[in-house]
């Protein structure tokens, strides 16, 4: 498997922190992200959460400050996002936030990205260019086998493929994608979608 520059051996251990992350509905300009912290693929220990603009270029920054604010801090070992774009074209620099944190980080997604249709659709956007750059420093999208259905792919900062192809396959337990983005994802799209609906 290829190799990531600079990484590391993560030791795997069976409730691993895990820190799942991921994005509420684009149904505003201000867009809620949650952190959903996790003891491998399991048990809930903590919720973060912070707020990033639409098509912003603050989703690393935010994040960066979510994580390292967090009481969780001292114990999340691996960071996992749900592809490296959020609230739209956000794009979070995994590189960035792994280095302003010391944690490895995890970009999961259900099919590798398509980066000619990505770097079209950026020109509608302030700074393409930086834009593009950022996501295309997450690196290659490598497959993950799948324990049911169909593959994953997985991009990958601060630990070896191995390493992070292990916290993938045993952080999958009720579904195709690990259960820390799993269980983030469905408490920010409660949250907004909840306080969207009209009160009886």
């Amino acid at each position: 498997m290829e190799r990531n520059t600079g990484a590391r051996r993560t030791h795997i251990k069976q409730e691993i922190r895990i820190l799942g992350i991921d994005d509420s509905p684009l149904i505003s300009e201000d867009i809620l992200v949650v952190g959903a912290v996790m003891r491998g693929g399991e048990w809930l220990e903590g919720v973060l959460r912070t707020y990033i603009k639409k098509d912003g270029l603050d989703a690393t920054g935010k994040l960066v400050d979510m994580v390292r604010s967090s009481k969780h801090f001292g114990q999340i070992r691996v960071a996992m996002l749900n592809g490296v774009t959020m609230g739209g074209f956000n794009a979070v620099d995994m590189e960035a936030l792994y280095e302003s944190t010391g944690i490895p980080v995890i970009s999961v997604m259900r099919k590798p990205p398509d980066m000619a249709s990505i770097k079209s659709a950026l020109k509608n956007l302030s700074e393409p260019e930086h834009r593009f750059e950022v996501i295309s420093r997450a690196g290659n999208a490598i497959e993950v086998p799948a324990k049911r259905g169909k593959p994953i792919y997985m991009q990958y900062k601060g630990l070896d493929a191995d390493s992070a192809l292990n916290i993938v396959r045993s952080s999958t337990t009720h579904s195709r994608v690990p259960e820390p983005l799993r269980v983030a994802h469905l408490i920010a799209t409660g949250i907004v979608l909840g306080e969207s609906s009209p009160r009886p």
